[in-house]
């Protein structure tokens, strides 16, 4: 079995050696080894993509993440990188809890009618990318957060950054969206037919 060490790295660096080892070397199974919850969830969700089975274990505050896959199938393209047919592709990245500067009561209620008025993009609105302080729209008291359950009810694809959840100490008040990291965030920049950056 295949063994990473990825303790003491910041995102997006475990995910990107879980990736050269599954891409270059065709290792399966392997195990990954790291130290924070955001780079558990996004090594894990990773390996999901190529069609690992997954389990963790915590170990003196470092999780072993064991991924096996049956038969030889190695996938090229995860999840993320999967575009869909027709139709044009906007993403949007929200780096803020707040629209503007100058006002700050000001800036929270754009940003809540924003993001209730994002509706109104229908099919085109492709990502819903969360990172910095935009995270904090995401978490248990958030404003917007029956908003962004409505949009993910209505099968909206929302991602948010573990690293900046982490860095907040947000990871587990986190309500919606999936934890990511840049390696998809950069993947998805790509693939968008537009970004748009708030």
């Amino acid at each position: 079995m295949k063994e990473i060490d990825a303790r003491g790295l910041a995102c997006p660096a475990p995910v990107l050696m879980t990736k050269d080892a599954v891409e270059k070397e065709h290792a399966a199974p392997l195990k990954v080894i790291v130290d924070n919850k955001a780079a558990k969830e996004n090594v894990s969700l990773f390996l999901e993509s190529r069609k690992f089975e997954v389990s963790v274990q915590e170990e003196g505050g470092h999780f072993h993440i064991t991924g096996k896959r049956e038969g030889d199938v190695f996938p090229e393209a995860s999840a993320i990188e999967t575009t869909e047919a027709g139709g044009r592709k906007i993403m949007l990245m929200v780096a803020t809890d707040r629209i503007g500067h100058g006002d700050d009561e000001l800036g929270l209620k754009l940003m809540k009618s924003f993001i209730t008025t994002l509706k109104e993009m229908g099919p085109e609105l492709w990502r819903l990318i969360f990172v910095n302080n935009g995270v904090k729209l995401t978490i248990d008291d958030s404003d917007v957060l029956p908003e962004l359950k409505a949009l993910e009810a209505d099968d909206q694809r929302i991602l948010v950054c573990g690293t900046c959840l982490n860095h907040f100490n947000l990871l587990e008040r986190k309500q919606v969206g999936e934890t990511t990291n840049m390696l998809d965030i950069v993947t998805s920049m790509q693939l968008a037919d537009k970004v748009i950056n708030i």
